[in-house]
């Protein structure tokens, strides 16, 4: 452990304005990486997308493109400021770690909102951009909707235009065989409808009674509806290659009120990679941490926040 602390951090002294920084929580602090590019630069919070992922993007899960680090860099690049971190319970948050059982979808929210207040406070900015992916799209997306104090708009990177349960019966249905499609197809529409279940074995990574609570809070946020509820400046950015959400999620969430600057990318998976799409030869761009993002990903967005 101290060999790769010494080593991250070597590879973080590397980058100009680059630093640590830490925000205090229960039951231990959260971590992240603040990328400076100066005093006048706009700022914004990287929000990670579902799982086990860290500030850069990767997971233990077998992601290794470090989408998020290569954002953040693009973006200082661009005269831009980031602050990006390890989710609660992963990483260098580790110490975090909250019981499952006790975690909720809003838990993800008052991180990024305390988060967001942070940023404000390190670069003295009255207001800071939230830049969600997948998942992290709509935390960015449940911040603006309670309070936008503070937010100057959103960045919504690869994010379902429809509920998490509507999302994920279409995925089983893409990729499960019977008889194990029903028996998911029956657990999703319990949890959906608030109620707990008895999670079959081979489901449980959705359904274990630990996580139930989350996943049942989790299928309760509806995008287009945050969406509609908040009038911040708004960029939809989506792949056309993308195997986890698609082109009519992003229509979905462009349509969700007047104002809402739509971007779609030809070529561009989930994680903002040039992919075909075959998904074998889709998903193996995840685990590819020499493969950049595609081209006009980061002009999109530093481009925006600029307007």
């Amino acid at each position: 452990m101290l060999i790769t602390a010494l080593v991250a951090g070597l590879a973080l002294a590397t980058i100009p304005g680059a630093h640590e920084v830490s925000l205090p929580s229960q039951p231990g602090p959260l971590a992240g990486t603040l990328l400076d590019a100066g005093a006048a630069a706009p700022a914004a919070l990287i929000i990670a997308g579902s799982g086990p992922t860290d500030r850069d993007g990767n997971s233990p899960l077998g992601i290794t493109a470090s989408t998020y680090r290569l954002i953040a860099e693009g973006l200082a690049g661009e005269g831009i400021t980031t602050l990006r971190y390890d989710k609660r319970g992963v990483a260098a948050s580790a110490g975090a770690t909250v019981s499952e059982a006790d975690l909720r979808f809003e838990t993800m929210v008052e991180d990024a909102r305390a988060w967001a207040g942070l940023l404000r406070e390190q670069t003295g900015q009255t207001c800071v951009w939230l830049i969600g992916h997948s998942e992290g799209a709509l935390i960015a997306q449940a911040v603006a909707a309670e309070d936008q104090t503070g937010i100057c708009g959103l960045v919504l990177l690869s994010g379902a235009g429809r509920p998490a349960a509507v999302v994920l019966r279409e995925q089983l249905r893409a990729t499960t065989p019977e008889p194990y499609l029903s028996e998911a197809i029956t657990v999703i529409d319990e949890l959906d409808a608030g109620r707990t279940v008895d999670c079959p074995p081979i489901l449980v990574a959705l359904c274990r009674p630990s996580v139930q609570p989350y996943v049942i809070s989790w299928f309760d946020m509806d995008p287009v509806a945050l969406t509609a509820a908040q009038e911040l400046p708004t960029l939809v950015l989506q792949g056309t290659t993308d195997i986890q959400t698609s082109v009519e999620d992003a229509r979905a969430l462009a349509a969700a009120r007047s104002g809402i600057e739509l971007v779609l990318m030809e070529g561009v998976n989930h994680l903002l990679k040039v992919a075909p799409e075959d998904r074998a030869a889709n998903i193996a761009t995840y685990s590819n941490p020499d493969l950049p993002l595609a081209d006009g990903v980061v002009d999109q967005v530093a481009g925006f926040i600029r307007r």
